[in-house]
């Protein structure tokens, strides 16, 4: 499928989903403290993006029951909100906003550390979002998608981490997900050359221990293969005439 080229109409859709995405996940992460539930949070998810005019575009995607993804310590990606899931002095969370606003899409995530965390906690959290940030810096256009994916794996294997491959970052406009698949892992020079009006999120999933991972039966749910920790962070970015605009950066 054809990756679309987004005209100014619709980058000034992109800007507003995306900012609107962007400020739900940052008032979230002032209110993430020991003991709250991972219910909360989807119930502050839906709360802020309705006070922002939108909806959240997870809400009955392919039957997924809830506003926000809520991926804790070993969980990778797609963790559901449950009242029962308390979050502890110590742990990591990753919280998904993703916010349709007059039809369009903004994606963004962020692992957030809960209390005082360990070391190991603290390098796969920092890891995890110079990763996203290393993959944003390359793209411009011209070159390619598989720039993205070798600089990500690229830094994670020195600072002695792994990168999930089962999952990666999409196109987004009036879908939330739309072509190209972006691998977060790849080769410099290869993959379909970036082109002005492009927009895409960059999203990778880093692991302390195995790349591997397994889904749980609620079908949903995506864990490290090892138990060990994951963290993850993600932006909208648009490819423009200077580069790239990161359309979920406040």
């Amino acid at each position: 499928m054809a990756i679309e080229i987004h005209g100014n109409g619709a980058i000034e859709r992109l800007r507003r989903a995306g900012r609107a995405a962007a400020e739900t996940l940052a008032l979230v992460g002032t209110r993430i403290r020991p003991g709250i539930t991972t219910a909360q949070i989807d119930a502050w998810v839906r709360e802020d993006t309705a006070r922002r005019g939108g909806r959240p575009s997870q809400l009955g995607y392919h039957g997924f029951p809830a506003a926000v993804c809520t991926s804790r310590n070993e969980v990778v990606c797609h963790g559901i909100p449950r009242p029962d899931v308390v979050l502890e002095n110590g742990d990591i969370v990753n919280v998904d906003v993703t916010t349709e606003l007059d039809g369009y899409h903004g994606d963004t995530s962020a692992t957030f550390i809960v209390g005082d965390a360990s070391a190991e906690a603290r390098h796969v959290v920092d890891v995890a979002r110079r990763c996203r940030d290393a993959g944003v810096a390359v793209v411009r256009e011209g070159a390619r998608f598989g720039d993205i994916g070798a600089a990500i794996e690229e830094l994670a294997r020195r600072e002695g981490c792994a990168i999930v491959r089962e999952y990666g970052g999409h196109g987004i406009g009036r879908k939330m997900h739309q072509s190209p698949h972006v691998h977060h892992t790849g080769a410099r020079g290869t993959g379909p050359r970036f082109r002005i009006g492009m927009a895409f999120t960059i999203e990778p999933m880093v692991n302390l221990g195995t790349e591997d991972v397994r889904r749980l039966p609620d079908g949903w749910t995506v864990v490290t293969a090892d138990g060990r920790l994951s963290a993850q962070f993600e932006h909208t970015v648009l490819v423009t005439p200077d580069g790239h605009e990161v359309l979920t950066a406040l």
